[in-house]
C-alpha cells in the first residue's frame, strides 16, 4: 500500500485529528434532537471507524505480515489481533472472539477483490448496525 511509508505514528497523529475535527460540529450543534445527534454520531462513527481499522488491520499489518509469513499465518494473525485490540477498549471476550471471525471474513474479502473498499464497506455496514442496536455508543 503506498501510505507504508508513512510512521506509524504520523498515521495516528492524522487519525485522532480526523475524528476530533468529525466530533466537534455534534459537541457544538446543541440544536440537534437525540435522533439526529445518534444518527450524525453513527454515520461519522462508522465511516471513521471501519476507514482507520481496515486501513491498519488489512491494509497495514495484512500486507506487511503476508511478506514474512504465508498468506493464511497472515490472516490467521491479523484476525486475532483484531478480536483482541476490542478487548482493550472493554468489549467482552466473547464478543471479541466473534470480532475475530469478522477479522477472517474482512481478510478474505481483501484477499479474495485484491482491494481494501470492500472490506471498509462491510464493516461500516457492521458498525451502522451495531451501533443502532445500542451495542456500540
Amino acid at each position: 500500500m503506498p501510505f507504508h511509508s508513512v510512521k506509524f505514528s504520523h498515521f495516528f497523529l492524522i487519525g485522532l485529528i480526523i475524528l476530533t475535527i468529525s466530533f466537534v460540529p455534534i459537541i457544538v450543534q446543541q440544536e440537534l434532537s437525540y435522533i439526529e445527534s445518534i444518527l450524525l454520531f453513527n454515520l461519522l462513527f462508522s465511516i471513521i471507524n471501519a476507514t482507520l481499522e481496515e486501513l491498519i488491520w488489512r491494509g497495514l499489518m495484512l500486507s506487511s505480515l503476508k511478506e514474512f509469513v504465508s498468506n493464511r499465518s497472515a490472516v490467521i494473525i491479523t484476525s486475532i489481533g483484531f478480536g483482541l485490540l476490542h478487548l482493550t477498549v472493554g468489549i467482552p471476550f466473547i464478543f471479541s472472539l466473534l470480532f475475530s471471525i469478522g477479522g477472517l471474513f474482512y481478510a478474505f474479502v481483501v484477499m479474495k477483490t485484491n482491494s481494501i473498499y470492500p472490506a471498509i464497506i462491510f464493516h461500516f455496514v457492521i458498525n451502522v448496525g451495531m451501533v443502532l442496536s445500542g451495542l456500540i455508543l
